[in-house]
């Protein structure tokens, strides 16, 4: 078969085409159904012969006898673990001819590339046929004599299979260099794979299979999930991608979302994966979206579960602050060791944390925190104040720069507590002048008797906050919007406290001042005005309203403490 104006052998052309299960008539010219012609001698030109090996003692309950993730993780783990311990023992290769995933033997010389699950793949010369399975086990691939090493000479049983190299080829770049690399290899009609005897069996055939036929009859999860361990090591991207999207329409569970973002990382990178990994970090980034109220599930998430999180714009957190006190504590909890810890900021937990938004004062304790690196504190803190430095509009072009980023550390998120700009004077009078930026989204979602609060800022030592407000006005008993000043709770002490709010209004876009007033603070009391703008709430959110500048609200405080 010749497909128009592309080389049916070339891994780029054709073995890259996407699939879709169930198929358009797009995907079904580039990717036909040869499943007839699958393990039949009339339609192949090659014979591959499986030979199933016994597992090591420690993995004999694998494969079948999962019945869900949580065991095929458990057992792909522990897999994953005693194949680097068996591989420890195996000689260094002399020279890498092909470049795959698997191990294989030409005329009895081991050439070898480690990897977590290898198996043992053997090109059978000529005078080979027709060996029974201990005489063809004997060949040396593993070149020691511990006994930690698998035994194998033992062969459980014995798959032989017709095989169609075009097909395969088509498919695989690894059976196309395997096929077409003008070696020796390359022209035996004989090829042996050595798996063994838990999933790989199983996975294997379904893999074939969908080489030839392009789908698969299994449907759980483990079964899905064997499937695609073997077409990364085989190196068949349209069945990673058909098994990605059929985990995808599954129903995800976090247990599942954190398995498949703790794949190895050969998987994890392959692009065919990445819409599943995608989902998998959604759902777990809206499974904790407010972490507040799942603070102790979300300490005894893994690595990968914590970037996930926190790593998502819709972070229902209280500030950013409260970011980097839970990260923190988590890192504490699972390294340790100082030089660990030290370690995974530098690598990964830097990253979810936006330093930028912030406040200066727990940024100082960033600087003098002994879990980070002192070059990697400076280096966080510095970029941070730089960009709260910028101007609004240079800000907004950082955080647009990022728009496509995995992590965002110049995007603001949906905090609890909005964030302020400060100015602070001390001469000649103690005073502060606080910046506070509202979306319309933020102020319609406060009808009919919503509140958000700002972040803390600070005058004389006193922390103090700002409130936005829908409320009710009590002479007209209409809705409108308030705005009010508060002090944080601390003792007995009293602060005589002048203070003006003014907002920006169009034309002029300046700052008009709206109330102004004086009051003696005591820690817990707010004060303010109820109706800020004196108009109702209609009137205030309607279109043409002349205190919402491209979609904001720009309120600003004056706060001066009184001789």
């Amino acid at each position: 078969m010749r497909v128009p104006d592309a080389d049916l052998f070339n891994p780029q052309s054709v073995m890259d085409s996407d699939f879709s299960p169930g198929g358009a008539s797009a995907s079904a010219s580039v990717d036909p159904d040869f499943g007839f012609a699958f393990d039949d001698s009339n339609f192949s030109d090659r014979t591959l012969r499986i030979e199933i090996m016994p597992d090591l003692p420690e993995t004999k309950s694998d494969g079948g006898g999962c019945c869900s993730i949580a065991d095929w993780a458990r057992n792909r783990k522990r897999r994953r673990e005693d194949f680097k311990k068996e591989n420890d023992f195996i000689g260094q290769s002399e020279e890498q001819i092909l470049n795959c995933n698997l191990p294989y033997t030409v005329d009895g010389v081991t050439y070898e590339n480690q990897d977590e699950e290898a198996m043992a793949m053997v090109e059978e010369s000529p005078s080979d046929i027709g060996l029974n399975s201990n005489q063809i086990g004997n060949d040396s691939i593993y070149n020691n004599d511990s006994s930690k090493n698998m035994d194998c000479s033992k062969v459980l049983r014995v798959k032989t299979i017709h095989i169609s190299s075009p097909i395969l080829a088509a498919k695989s770049p690894f059976f196309y260099k395997l096929f077409s690399n003008g070696m020796k290899e390359s022209e035996q009609r004989h090829v042996t794979l050595r798996i063994h005897a838990s999933a790989e069996e199983t996975a294997l055939l379904d893999l074939l299979s969908f080489m030839y036929s392009n789908t698969l009859s299994t449907t759980t999860p483990t079964a899905l999930l064997d499937v695609l361990m073997a077409a990364d090591k085989f190196e068949v991207a349209s069945c990673m991608r058909y098994c990605s999207r059929l985990l995808r329409n599954l129903p995800m569970t976090c247990e599942s979302a954190l398995l498949y973002l703790d794949l190895p990382s050969s998987v994890l990178m392959a692009d065919a994966v990445q819409p599943l990994t995608d989902a998998a970090k959604q759902f777990l980034a809206v499974r904790y979206k407010d972490i507040t109220k799942f603070q102790e599930e979300v300490l005894n998430l893994p690595l990968t579960g914590i970037e996930a999180v926190f790593s998502s714009d819709d972070l229902q957190v209280a500030s950013e602050d409260a970011v980097y006190d839970v990260v923190l504590k988590w890192a504490r909890t699972h390294y340790p060791k100082l030089e660990e810890r030290r370690g995974i900021f530098a690598t990964r937990l830097s990253r979810v944390i936006r330093f930028p938004y912030m406040t200066c004062r727990k940024l100082k304790k960033v600087l003098t925190c002994i879990d980070f690196d002192p070059e990697l504190a400076s280096k966080v803190v510095l970029e941070a104040l730089f960009f709260k430095s910028e101007m609004p509009h240079r800000q907004r072009a950082l955080a647009a720069e990022e728009a496509n980023a995995t992590y965002r550390r110049f995007v603001e998120r949906a905090y609890k507590y909005r964030p302020v700009k400060v100015v602070e004077f001390e001469l000649p009078r103690q005073q502060c002048v606080v910046y506070l930026d509202l979306k319309r989204e933020e102020c319609t979602h406060l009808f009919p008797a919503g509140r958000v609060y700002s972040q803390a800022f600070h005058l004389g030592g006193q922390g103090f906050f700002l409130s936005a407000h829908c409320n009710m006005d009590q002479q007209s008993s209409f809705h409108c919007f308030g705005l009010f000043l508060g002090m944080q709770e601390r003792g007995s002490v009293t602060f005589a406290v002048d203070y003006e709010f003014a907002a920006r209004s169009k034309p002029t876009e300046d700052y008009v001042s709206k109330y102004k007033g004086n009051y003696t603070f005591t820690g817990g009391k707010a004060v303010g005005y109820r109706n800020l703008f004196g108009i109702p709430w209609t009137a205030f959110m309607s279109d043409d309203s002349i205190y919402f500048i491209n979609g904001i609200l720009h309120l600003r405080a004056e706060l001066t403490i009184r001789q």
